[in-house]
């Protein structure tokens, strides 16, 4: 009877430390250190002159969430889907999917959880906000099945997927997006996925292949020339949105131009730690790991807030 006792108290005690672990593993898969691309809804709040608006911060920051959810419910059904092709992959074999620590039927669960979360959170910011997000469901589904096998439009879907959380954002506190800050958020995301696609044809060697189809159609050296392109597109649209005439008239300064340097830099540090392969071409993980380069990203914001609500600042200070 004893014994009997025993069993039970150690089964109760090893229940939760199964659902902890669980937990755990979901929270990887997930993948909340990528959240940090959805910070792209924020453009529109800085640049749309809305950040001491409180109401535009709230909506803004449940775009921010939605997108959050989204990308991890999705993140999950396509881990779901590439799992044999991960098992392939020196860094993707130790998700918890691919590796068989996360049980499939857990994982799609919360996909469906997550998924039902993000657009009731949608719909309560608005109808526009609600179909743009099940357009990003569309998209990124259709590159989950399809589009990530075809040589360029791989990238290309990925960098619209950015776009569309510029637009949400822009949605969600109710300002217009420039096409000077749709095309930047495109040329820099389009960068991103193709040292992305460098990365992986270098980890993963002569076997990029057969880890997946569309990674045989590329090169390093193809890769290199692309970027080489993209950065000085990025750089030169940047500065030319800083001087734009209805930019300058907008925000009452044409000193905007001077923070090109720190778009500048970054893409160029970005750039140097892609030679070490131990980055793993990551920018999420890059950003969170590399000092400089976070500086960067909050110098460069900082800079622009400055110049944007200086005279807003000023003159409360006045009153």
């Amino acid at each position: 009877m004893a014994q009997q006792q025993s069993t039970l108290s150690n089964c109760e005690a090893e229940l939760p430390a199964k659902h902890r672990r669980l937990a755990r593993l979901l929270l990887t898969a997930m993948r909340p250190h990528q959240w940090s691309k959805n910070a792209f809804v924020f453009a529109p709040l800085l640049f749309g002159k809305k950040v001491t608006d409180l109401s535009a911060i709230g909506y803004a920051f449940l775009a921010f969430a939605v997108f959050c959810l989204l990308s991890s419910s999705l993140y999950l059904f396509n881990d779901w889907l590439d799992s044999d092709e991960d098992r392939t992959h020196p860094e993707k074999r130790l998700r918890p999917i691919s590796s068989g620590d996360l049980p499939v039927s857990v994982a799609l669960c919360c996909a469906g959880i997550l998924f039902v979360a993000g657009f009731g959170i949608a719909a309560a910011i608005g109808a526009k906000f609600f179909f743009l997000a099940a357009s990003y469901i569309v998209l990124i589904l259709a590159y989950c099945l399809l589009l990530k096998h075809l040589l360029v439009l791989d990238c290309m879907t990925i960098a619209a997927g950015f776009v569309m959380r510029v637009v949400g954002g822009a949605i969600a506190v109710q300002v217009m997006p420039t096409h000077w800050l749709i095309v930047c958020a495109f040329l820099l995301a389009l960068f991103l996925a193709f040292t992305k696609r460098r990365q992986e044809l270098l980890t993963l060697s002569g076997n990029a292949a057969a880890h997946r189809y569309v990674l045989g159609q590329y090169s390093v050296e193809y890769v290199d020339r692309v970027n080489t392109i993209l950065i000085g597109a990025a750089i030169v649209c940047y500065a030319l949105y800083t001087v734009a005439p209805e930019t300058v008239a907008r925000f009452g300064t044409d000193a905007l131009i001077y923070g090109t340097v720190f778009v500048i830099y970054g893409m160029f540090r970005y750039l140097a730690l892609l030679g070490d392969s131990a980055n793993g071409g990551d920018p999420s993980k890059m950003l969170l790991r590399d000092k400089p380069l976070l500086l960067t990203v909050i110098g460069w914001a900082a800079y622009n807030a400055i110049l944007i609500y200086g005279t807003t600042l000023r003159g409360m200070l006045d009153k």
